[in-house]
């Protein structure tokens, strides 16, 4: 519980001063709910009446377990900033280094009545090689690039290489990413226009680029070839706006089955750090960990998607929850698989108390 303070200590509650159940005891609740699979309001209580005796061995609970209005007020109520700040807290204590991967998400089930074409979205940022989440912001109206600038200006990015899908391939999301000392690898596509066209010219005639390549093994029936060409190109940063920009980098990959033939597929990137083929070939594979590693398991783990939470600040500090349960959970020994740590934290108060510790 001392980790638990100091991590969360500094929360304000939102709560009028005659309110009966404190707010550390809450939050310590609906995070041990969430280590062990509870995905709402509901869920907490539920846990926290066949889990008491051991809660109440931590905690003092003099009016009992909180109710569901009661966990459902508080996250409502909660300043979304604060618990991300939560979050960024406990990252500190592990060096982040390497891939650090950007991308957005929609929360699919947080629409009010009427929008479900437009759920809630959040920008969510990734430490491949720590396996943590960094942060998350909410992108206002929607607006996934201006979330992600927001988002940007708040981390340190020394010594990390930022990757991101087409959507962030702009000079002021590069500028963003320099100005917090980390280097950038950005999607390019047609819509760019002018610098995709300059950028393939530049590939085809290049003289001696770096070149590598690699096949992966089967899985899922599927096989994939992949090669790549990294060549030197500081004049197109200087004439297209992207600061330091020092090279454009091709990936040519061929995916099949046994069933259907190999389709050729083209992507180009910008990098601000030179890299050689073989390094950029295995930094455009990392930057999918966000999907597989993190949007995946709050989808199929967290059950995120189908979460209805909707209401004011409920759906970010929920989505900032399960994101600290991740990392809590990445950072506790035991089974590989994140989701045999929570059926261990479900069944097991040893275990669920030793993940809680885990806590920096």
């Amino acid at each position: 519980m001392r980790q638990f303070r100091r991590l969360f200590g500094g929360l304000k509650d939102p709560r009028a001063s005659n309110a009966r159940h404190d707010l550390l005891e809450i939050l310590f609740i609906a995070l041990a709910a969430t280590l062990a699979g509870a995905k709402n309001c509901t869920e907490f209580v539920a846990f926290a009446l066949g889990r008491e005796e051991l809660l109440r061995s931590i905690l003092d609970l003099p009016h009992g377990i909180p109710s569901h209005d009661t966990f459902s007020n508080v996250f409502r109520a909660l300043d979304p900033e604060a618990l991300v700040a939560v979050l960024r807290k406990f990252t500190k204590g592990f060096a982040i280094k390497g891939v650090v991967s950007l991308d957005g998400k929609a929360r699919r089930g947080a629409y009010a009545r009427g929008k479900r074409a437009v759920p809630l979205h959040m920008v969510n940022v990734w430490a491949a090689d720590t396996r943590m989440a960094l942060a998350q912001r909410k992108a206002p109206n929607r607006n996934e690039v201006k979330g992600a600038l927001q988002l940007l200006a708040s981390l340190d990015l020394e010594g990390t290489i930022v990757t991101a899908d087409a959507l962030h391939c702009r000079p002021d999301t590069a500028a963003a990413i320099r100005a917090r000392k980390g280097h950038y690898l950005l999607a390019l596509k047609q819509n760019r226009g002018k610098l995709f066209k300059a950028a393939g010219a530049l590939i085809d005639t290049a003289r001696k680029p770096s070149r590598a390549s690699e096949r992966s093994p089967c899985a899922h029936g599927r096989r994939e070839r992949r090669k790549a060409v990294v060549v030197p190109a500081p004049q197109l940063g200087q004439a297209h706006g992207f600061p330091d920009l020092v090279a454009i980098g091709r990936v040519d990959s061929w995916r099949y089955t046994n069933t259907k033939p190999a389709k050729p597929k083209v992507r180009f990137f910008l990098l601000s750090r030179k890299l050689s083929a073989q390094q950029f070939l295995k930094v455009v594979r990392t930057h999918w960990s966000i999907e597989n590693n993190l949007h995946w398991v709050l989808d199929v783990l967290f059950g995120e998607d189908a979460c209805r939470t909707r209401k004011d600040h409920a759906p970010e500090n929920l989505a900032a929850l399960r994101k600290i349960a991740i990392n809590i959970l990445q950072a506790t020994p035991g089974p590989q698989r994140i989701s045999h740590k929570m059926l261990h934290a479900r069944w097991n108060n040893e275990f669920l108390l030793n993940a809680l510790a885990h806590m920096r």
